[in-house]
C-alpha cells in the first residue's frame, strides 16, 4: 500500500510514510472488509460515512506538516484510522465525531490498538474542541461550504488547517489555511477532492 499508493504517488514526508506502514488499517474497518482494507479507495463505516482512501489520509497529514511535540485536532474521527496515523507522529491528538456510534467505536478501536494519546469527543466538529486549543494543526475529514471560524480561531500562530471547501456538498477543493498573525491567515488550494459533507453549526445544515 505505502510503496504503490502513497510513496508511489508522491508523498515524501518520512514521518507520514513510517506511520502509514505501522498502523494496521484492517483494525479500523469491519471484519468483513478486512480483505479490502489496503485498497486504494474509501470504505463505508456506517452512518453514511467512510474511511478515506489511504492516499488521501497521507496527503492531508503531509499537507498539515505535522511533527513530534505537536498538538493536532482532527474533525471527523470516523473509524479512528487517521487519528491513529497522526498519533504515530504527534504527541497529542484530539478527534471529534458527531455520530455517537462511530465515536464510541473509534474510541474502542484506538484504545484496543494502544493509542492512548488520542482523545475522542462526540460533538459538533464545526465548533472544534476549544478546551484543548490552540493546535499546531487541524485536519477536517469532511467537506465544508466555507472554513468554520471556530476552527480558524483554534489554530496557534503558524498552525495549519487542512479542510475540503466547496459550495457543492459532493466535491470540494482541499485547502490549507496557515495562521500568520492574530487575525491573518494565508490560504492555499491543493487539490480537487470528494468528501462527505461537514454537518454542524458552522458547516452544512
Amino acid at each position: 500500500m505505502v510503496d504503490q499508493q502513497i510513496a508511489g504517488r508522491g508523498i515524501r514526508d518520512r514521518h507520514v510514510l513510517a506511520a502509514m506502514r505501522k498502523v494496521p488499517r484492517e483494525s479500523f474497518v469491519s471484519p468483513e472488509q478486512s480483505a479490502a482494507a489496503y485498497g486504494d479507495h474509501p470504505l463505508p463505516i456506517g452512518q453514511g460515512q467512510t474511511i478515506s482512501q489511504p492516499y488521501i489520509v497521507a496527503r492531508m497529514i503531509e499537507a498539515a506538516r505535522i511533527g513530534p511535540d505537536q498538538r493536532v485536532l482532527e474533525i471527523g474521527a470516523g473509524s479512528g484510522y487517521a487519528a491513529a496515523v497522526i498519533a504515530e507522529i504527534a504527541d497529542d491528538v484530539y478527534t471529534v465525531e458527531r455520530h455517537q456510534a462511530l465515536g464510541a467505536s473509534a474510541r474502542a478501536r484506538l484504545q484496543a490498538a494502544g493509542y492512548n494519546t488520542v482523545h475522542v469527543q462526540i460533538a459538533d466538529g464545526t465548533l472544534g474542541w476549544p478546551d484543548a486549543a490552540p493546535y499546531d494543526a487541524i485536519i477536517v475529514a469532511a467537506g465544508a461550504p466555507s472554513v468554520p471560524q471556530a476552527l480558524k480561531e483554534q489554530l496557534r500562530e503558524g498552525g495549519r488547517l487542512i479542510i475540503p471547501v466547496g459550495t457543492d456538498s459532493c466535491t470540494q477543493t482541499l485547502t490549507r489555511l496557515t495562521r500568520t498573525g492574530p487575525e491573518e491567515w494565508c490560504e492555499e488550494r491543493l487539490a480537487s477532492v470528494r468528501f462527505v459533507p461537514l454537518i454542524g453549526a458552522q458547516g452544512w445544515t
